[in-house]
């Protein structure tokens, strides 16, 4: 098995963008060259802001080339969990940005002409158990009274038509969602911010950022130091120790996934025959769907362990077998790739974006919706730099405090322990 994302090896050739001499002073310094850095970098420069985007890595190495491929619309809260937190009116505005999102990431693609297979297919949240069934009829309800958004229930007698599995007992599709070659859309995003003049800086960290007494930012870098007017972090689930306050905001949770061989037309199509997006209910949850070459991508919290060659290969065992338990037609297909990567959660599991008590720009917390809602958040970033505060949906609210969380998950095992238990038992 190979260890690098199939996202990554399938989407041509990344240019370095290492070792090149670095702008001293800027307008904008983004932090981070995923896709809320890439998209933020992207939108300031096509307004005329000079932007240096420093990245520790190289593009897209981190979640944004390490997850499953999706651009789903909702969040990761209920409906009515959203009315009581924020009234009627912010949730659905909160809600609609997610569908925003992805109208966002087919925007771009259009306009900037990336070739990243990007297809309305459709997303299929599939009920683990019968009451997890009876859920989705009432979220059915809910998105339909509250949100406008119509959405189609399956029944399990119907589910065949969608998925070559007996595993579960009925769905909830959402025809607006949409798969992409993620790789291709990271590749091509960068392409675009450099055709707009933004300064890619690769295996370049940021390890500070102080505020002068003239209100400027002074970014310090492995190889050197930037002065700019404004700051952008965009390092979501991969913030460091430089960072702390930012850190203790959001906890990092792994999340891990395999690729198969090339199933064939014939076997693809039986297991996925609409090629939808397909999330199961349970709480340490299953997502999978079928890459543009006919494999299967499958993908959960394998492991609640950090991503290392190792742990990635352990993880990759857990999900073949899990696999293989809802597509028993798949016990001897091969496995080509696993990997693993990190994903960020907020205590309320909604994004934040704002900016810091020394006025240093962020955004993060996207809760296995990165895809879309980091494209989106760049874009909204960039207008919130630009004097618009109010373009934000999740303007003035603060991300929640973590009781006794220093940036270091150490209860993640203890969590994943217990939600493992409620799969078992509900």
């Amino acid at each position: 098995m190979k260890t690098i994302p199939y996202w990554i090896e399938t989407a041509g050739p990344f240019p370095d963008r290492s070792g090149k001499p670095l702008t001293e002073d800027t307008d904008l310094v983004v932090i981070g060259a995923g896709l809320t850095g890439l998209s933020t970098a992207l939108h300031s420069a096509r307004k005329g802001a000079r932007v240096t985007l420093v990245e520790k890595g190289q593009v897209g190495s981190g979640a944004s080339a390490r997850n499953g491929g999706m651009a789903n619309l909702g969040f990761t809260i209920g409906v009515r969990q959203a009315i009581r937190r924020y009234g009627l009116e912010r949730a659905r505005e909160i809600y609609n940005s997610y569908g925003e999102a992805v109208d966002t990431v087919e925007r771009l693609v259009g306009e900037e002409s990336i070739d990243c297979q990007f297809r309305r297919v459709g997303r299929l949240g599939v009920a683990s158990r019968p009451a997890h069934f009876e859920s989705k009829k009432a979220q059915q309800r809910d998105l339909a009274n509250y949100f406008g958004h119509e959405t189609t229930l399956v029944g399990k007698s119907e589910l065949r038509s969608e998925i070559g599995s007996d595993a579960y007992h009925g769905g909830l599709l959402d025809p607006f969602s949409a798969a992409l070659h993620v790789g291709r859309f990271v590749r091509g995003m960068a392409e675009a911010c450099e055709r707009t003049g933004v300064e890619i800086h690769e295996r370049n960290a940021a390890i500070g950022v102080r505020r002068t007494a003239s209100g400027r930012f002074e970014v310090s870098t492995e190889r050197g130091v930037i002065r700019a007017g404004q700051v952008m972090m965009a390092t979501d689930a991969y913030t460091d120790k430089n960072f702390p306050w930012l850190r203790r905001q959001q906890v990092s949770v792994g999340s891990f996934i395999i690729v198969t061989e090339p199933l064939g037309e014939a076997l693809a199509r039986d297991i996925i025959p609409k090629a939808r997006l397909i999330v199961d209910s349970n709480k340490v949850c299953h997502y999978f769907r079928l890459t543009p070459d006919n494999r299967l991508l499958f993908g959960g919290r394998a492991r609640f362990a950090p991503s290392d060659p190792t742990s990635d290969k352990k993880s990759g065992a857990v999900l073949f077998r899990e696999m293989c338990e809802i597509f028993p037609q798949l016990a001897r297909t091969k496995i080509e790739y696993v990997w693993g990567g990190s994903v960020g959660f907020a205590m309320d599991r909604i994004v934040h974006a704002g900016q810091t008590e020394d006025g240093v720009y962020y955004s993060m917390g996207y809760a296995g919706h990165g895809v879309q809602m980091a494209t989106h958040m760049g874009q909204v970033m960039a207008e919130v730099m630009d004097g618009h505060p109010e373009v934000s949906p999740v303007r003035d609210i603060a991300p929640p405090r973590i009781p006794l969380y220093n940036g270091t998950a150490w209860f993640l095992p203890f969590a994943g322990a217990y939600y493992k238990t409620l799969d078992r038992i509900r």
